[in-house]
């Protein structure tokens, strides 16, 4: 594949033993008539869009520097170029719902719309009624935007995150709103694998990489039959077998196995438990951050539909640097450009309702109040439930929420002394019992590049009997289990790579666990509550409890709003009219 994106770090042994980040826009340097690579090329901390100049070294400030803080290693990290999405089904499929917001009548009056959350779906509600030409107001109760994506800068001036986010190709809604805030060149694409620690071998790992020259679901099929270490051949054509009515029954099939756990659906189809496993443990956690013994068969499917039907469905990208600022800043900037409102540290304590039961403001924490001509909850499933009117709670509709409950995940940041060299500039499946995903962020994410210390970021999955356990109890943990991954180079003890700090970000209530059952109580985005409205990754729509899952549920939400218009607006008016008589 041309090497045409930017590397995220390069650590080379050159002439003289000095080490070099190179561009990959010139690929990975060039050779002299005397065999020696060329020194002209650029050195960087961060790239103009991140904020920071480019800064072009000289040979001689180079090995100064070099001298006294890098040490040689051959770790080379490239990003791809963007993959070829826009043609997918699901990606026109996605744009023609984001420009459904832009070409609509322009409202007569435009609608006030008070939003409760600034993740996601939150945010991804508010954006897309701007383009719609509505005034969203959006309520954030904490100092900080994201939700389940926030991030928060130390001391020391490093980030740490929620969580470890991937971004995948088969995220159509989310790839087309980097497109519409001219932010695509903020992800960074990785090579087209999925590799996974082999917990008998310490230190060594399979992969399934999937062959660009072939389109899908080939592609995926020669990533699975080229790999003999995870599984053998009978347990792929019993793999195979038992997916069969899933690829002939379709979405109706897919659906239908709600009421099945991965393990149950294994056994039911005559899957060796081998292969749940080897895979679908892995699987599991990183989809959902529980074991396959408790999640939904359905959400297995749906991940494979998604990453086998698209060429470029599994293939992932790192955004270049900590969520807030990279990607939902633009977003907020975006929403203020059309006469949006975005405001922090606005918690709600308290929907006020109308006689009717409707709803007549959001009462802030401060005492204020909040009014609008239609109101949206975006937060997580949880918070809503425990704010929710007591004259609600009989109603069907959110009497199905009672079943929907955060799955707690805990997410670890870890700062070396040393550059780490068993790893990848990709996401990791550790396979390990208490770790989901990890990745080595010092490599893979421009913005936390360190060429000389490895930043790991891990998903420690599943938490729920951690989540209450001291910070130190748990990097304890963790440390034991990545001494199985770098056997060479971390031991329990720090005898080996020494911790310089750490973070421990604990979300005790993330996105709703998808246990069997779970899929006929997600709400759809109109409530029966005339003017109230729900977004988030738990509401009824195709994707997963995902980042995409979020961005949809709010132009969902959006849409709903938009086609309710002349509704909302004469309600806005009949309640001008009662004011002004009274």
């Amino acid at each position: 594949m041309p090497q045409i994106g930017l590397v995220s770090a390069v650590n080379l042994r050159v002439q003289g033993n000095s080490a070099y980040l190179w561009s990959s826009r010139s690929s990975l340097g060039t050779e002299s008539q005397d065999g020696h690579l060329q020194r002209n090329l650029l050195c960087f901390g961060s790239s103009d869009s991140m904020g920071h100049k480019l800064r072009i070294r000289t040979p001689s400030a180079m090995t100064r520097r070099l001298t006294k803080d890098f040490n040689p290693l051959k770790v080379v990290c490239i990003d791809y170029p963007r993959p070829e999405l826009d043609n997918t089904v699901n990606y026109l499929e996605a744009a023609l719902l984001s420009s459904s917001f832009r070409t609509s009548s322009r409202p007569t009056k435009p609608l006030e719309i008070v939003i409760a959350g600034a993740g996601l779906g939150g945010l991804s509600t508010a954006k897309y009624l701007a383009d719609a030409g509505h005034k969203p107001i959006l309520l954030e109760a904490r100092d900080v935007l994201g939700g389940k994506v926030a991030a928060w800068k130390d001391d020391d001036g490093d980030w740490y995150e929620t969580g470890l986010h991937i971004f995948f190709g088969a995220y159509p809604n989310m790839q087309n709103l980097f497109g519409e805030l001219g932010i695509n060149d903020r992800l960074q694409w990785k090579e087209h694998s999925m590799i996974f620690a082999m917990p008998n071998k310490p230190g060594e790992f399979s992969r399934f990489d999937f062959p660009e020259a072939l389109p899908a679901p080939l592609n995926g099929i020669l990533a699975i039959l080229k790999n003999n270490e995870m599984l053998t051949w009978p347990e792929k054509v019993k793999f195979a077998i038992g997916l069969l009515p899933a690829m002939l029954g379709g979405q109706s099939y897919v659906e239908a196995q709600d009421g099945l756990s991965v393990k149950d659906w294994m056994r039911k189809q005559g899957v060796p438990d081998r292969v749940t496993d080897e895979v679908f443990i892995a699987m599991s956690k990183a989809l959902n951050f529980i074991n396959p013994d408790e999640l939904s068969m359905q959400c297995i499917l749906i991940a494979l539909n998604r990453f086998l039907q698209e060429k470029h469905g599994s293939k992932m990208a790192f955004l270049d640097g900590n969520p807030p600022e990279r990607l939902c800043m633009p977003i907020v900037e975006h929403i203020e450009s059309k006469g949006g409102q975005v405001r922090l540290n606005s918690r709600i304590k308290k929907i006020e309702l109308n006689e009717d039961g409707s709803v007549k403001c959001f009462i802030l924490n401060n005492g204020s109040t909040i009014k609008g001509d239609a109101f949206v909850f975006a937060t997580p499933v949880d918070i809503f439930k425990l704010l929710l009117p007591e004259e609600w709670k009989e109603i069907p509709y959110f009497q199905k929420l009672e079943k929907l409950v955060g799955v707690p995940v805990i997410n670890v940041h870890i700062w070396f002394d040393r550059k780490l060299k068993n790893t990848s500039d990709n996401l990791l499946f550790s396979r390990s019992p208490l770790l989901s995903v990890y990745a080595d962020m010092s490599v893979t994410c421009k913005e936390y590049y360190n060429p000389n210390q490895s930043m790991l970021e891990l998903v420690f999955a599943p938490a729920e009997e951690w989540i209450n356990r001291s910070d130190s109890e748990i990097i304890d943990a963790t440390m034991k289990e990545l001494a199985k991954l770098f056997p060479d180079e971390i031991s329990a003890d720090q005898s080996k790579a020494k911790i310089l700090k750490y973070h421990v970000v604990k979300t005790p209530r993330s996105v709703y666990k998808t246990v069997p059952g779970c899929e006929p109580c997600r709400p759809l985005q109109r409530s029966p509550i005339e003017g109230f409205y729900l977004a988030g990754d738990y509401t009824k729509q195709k994707y997963l409890a995902s980042m995409e899952g979020a961005v949809l549920s709010g132009k969902l939400c959006a849409q709903a709003i938009v086609q309710d218009y002349e509704l909302l607006l004469g309600r806005s008016q009949k309640k001008l009219a009662e004011a002004s008589v009274v």
